[in-house]
C-alpha cells in the first residue's frame, strides 16, 4: 500500500516542485493551500508524513503542528524559507521530527522523507530499555523519565535509543546523521546540535555527555 503525504504549501510552484517527483517515488500525495485546508484536509483521512509549511495562510504552520500533535504523532517535515536558529528551535519545541529551509534539494528531500518513514514504520523492532530513571518503549516509541511521560519528536526518541542501545560509545554527528536521519550530509550537522539540545530539556537529566572535539554519548551504568 501507498505511503500517503500531505503537502500544507500556499505556493503552487512549490507543491508542484513537491507533488512531481514524490508521486514518481511511489507515495500518494494530496496538497492544501493554507492552513485551514490542509487541517480539514488532516483530518478526513489518515496519513504517513506531513510536508508543511511555516508562513501560511489563515492558519500558519506553527499553529497547524500544534493542532496535529495534539491527536496525532504522524511524522512532520516543516518546510519553511526560516532559517533562524530561533525559528528551527520554535518548530522543534512544536514537535516536528524535522527541519528543512528553503531553497533545499529535492533528491535530499526524498532521502529524508524516506529515512523518517522507515524509522517510523510499525514494523521496527520493539522491546523495552531501561537506563537510570529512563524507561524507552519502541513499541509504544515511549518514554518516561522517574515514571512521567516525556514527549519526544521521532528524531528525539530515535536518537535517545541509539544512545541507549549503546552506552559508553561515543557518536559523532557524521554517525547520527548517517544511523538515526539515514542518510551523510555534512552540512546539517548543526540540526544534530538543535536536537540534542532539546533532547537535554525535555529529558531535564544530564546523561547525554558531550565529548569535547568528537560527539555524544550517554556513558555506562556504574
Amino acid at each position: 500500500m501507498k505511503k500517503k503525504i500531505l503537502i500544507i504549501e500556499d505556493e503552487a510552484a512549490i507543491q508542484n516542485i513537491l507533488s512531481e517527483p514524490l508521486t514518481f517515488a511511489g507515495y500518494q500525495v494530496t496538497a492544501a493551500s493554507d492552513g485551514l485546508k490542509g487541517i480539514h484536509a488532516f483530518w478526513k483521512q489518515r496519513f504517513d508524513l506531513v510536508l508543511l509549511d511555516i508562513m501560511l495562510p489563515k492558519i500558519d504552520g506553527y499553529t497547524v503542528c500544534e493542532m496535529i500533535r495534539q491527536e496525532s504523532r504522524v511524522p512532520i517535515i516543516l518546510l519553511t524559507a526560516l532559517d533562524s536558529e530561533d525559528d528551527q528551535i520554535k518548530g522543534f519545541d512544536k514537535l516536528a521530527d524535522d527541519y528543512i529551509t528553503k531553497p533545499f534539494s529535492i533528491k535530499l528531500l526524498l532521502k529524508r522523507v524516506e529515512a523518517l518513514l522507515r524509522r517510523t514504520s510499525p514494523d521496527a523492532a520493539s522491546d523495552i530499555i531501561r537506563y537510570k530513571e529512563i524507561t524507552l518503549s519502541e513499541t509504544e516509541r515511549k518514554v518516561t523519565v522517574f515514571g512521567d511521560e516525556v514527549p519526544l519528536t521521532h528524531l528525539e526518541f530515535d536518537i535517545l535509543s541509539l544512545f541507549l542501545k549503546n552506552t559508553g560509545r561515543v557518536f559523532t554527528r557524521d554517525d547520527l546523521l548517517n544511523l538515526v536521519w539515514g542518510y551523510d550530509f555534512a552540512g546539517d550537522q548543526k540540526g544534530v546540535n538543535f536536537h540534542i539540545m532539546n533532547l537535554r530539556k525535555k529529558l531535564n537529566i544530564s546523561y547525554i555527555e558531550t565529548v569535547r572535539g568528537v560527539g555524544y554519548r550517554i556513558a555506562k551504568e556504574n
